[in-house]
């Protein structure tokens, strides 16, 4: 392996590609990793421990976590329950040569994306990776999308909120009308303006969107 490593955090490459953020203790193993990301066309950021990654504080999108299990100080599994807690949502893929199948498990369970017992092949790793990256973009376009609707359904009065909770219950008009008291023309009023606000294009739409921020 020729070339020293960049101190922890910097950059290992200056292309636009997908970030990869790599925790290790092992400098070798960040070493060839560094190398291996920026060969296959990532930015690759590197860190020796968890308290160095965790107080990076800003993170890349899309990105993706190559993490070590065991390290000093915080290991892997404590850094993906402090990130949950933490609500960074980065998709993470354990590397280790002490695991075990219950560990496997706990962090599967956890979220993680895969689990690689070293040593392992490069382009296992690889697939790995571009699997978490294109989960992150997915789950990133899923919350942008989740944001959007929530900021539809806070410029609906209180009493159109009430109208889109029954006809999501798939209650018709008449229906509607009998239980808020209303006449059946104001509710189809209401209804319009619903769907006008939240820009949904048909019923099943309005459903899906209202399933999406918890009002199913």
């Amino acid at each position: 392996m020729s070339g020293g490593l960049k101190k922890a955090g910097a950059s290992a490459t200056a292309a636009a590609g997908p970030t990869v953020y790599v925790v290790d203790d092992d400098p070798s193993v960040r070493r060839s990793m560094a190398r291996l990301l920026k060969t296959h066309g990532f930015s690759a950021e590197i860190f020796a421990c968890a308290e160095e990654f965790l107080a990076l504080g800003h993170y890349a999108s899309p990105s993706c976590l190559v993490l070590d299990v065991r390290m000093p100080g915080l290991n892997g599994l404590q850094l993906q329950e402090k990130m949950a807690a933490l609500n960074l949502s980065l998709p993470v893929v354990f590397i280790t040569g002490h695991g075990d199948v219950p560990m496997s498990v706990k962090a599967m369970k956890a979220g993680a994306v895969d689990f690689l017992p070293k040593p392992f092949s490069p382009k296992d790793l690889l697939s790995s990776i571009r699997f978490a990256i294109e989960k992150n973009q997915s789950d990133s376009a899923l919350a942008a999308g989740t944001a959007a609707v929530k900021q539809r359904l806070n410029t609906l009065t209180p009493r159109e909120l009430e109208v889109l909770r029954l006809v999501v219950k798939g209650k018709m008009n008449k229906e509607i009308a009998d239980d808020l008291k209303l006449s059946i023309k104001t509710v189809k009023v209401h209804r319009g303006r619903v769907m006008r606000k939240m820009e949904a294009a048909s019923l099943a739409e309005l459903v899906r969107m209202a399933g999406a921020v918890g009002l199913s």
